[in-house]
């Protein structure tokens, strides 16, 4: 693997240090994200129980959704 390998460990390492992280995903698996994020802030009912079952408020996942959203549309 070799050097190319330490340097992406090492910029890994640096986006974490920072809060960010770097993921490398097909227009069809960031689909599969915008539709799961989709359908979970605005389809499913958790029964008042979204921050515990989703980790995060449904004011946070629904950021998170327009951020994945432009990607997917090419916004």
């Amino acid at each position: 693997m070799g050097s190319e390998w330490n340097r992406q460990l090492a910029t890994v390492d640096e986006m974490r240090e920072n809060g960010a992280m770097l993921v490398e995903l097909t227009n069809d698996e960031l689909g599969i994200i915008n539709n799961a994020l989709n359908e979970v802030c605005n389809g499913v009912d958790l029964e008042g129980e979204f921050d515990s079952r989703m980790g995060c408020t449904v004011e946070e996942a629904r950021a998170v959704l327009l951020k994945i959203h432009a990607l997917a549309s090419g916004q």
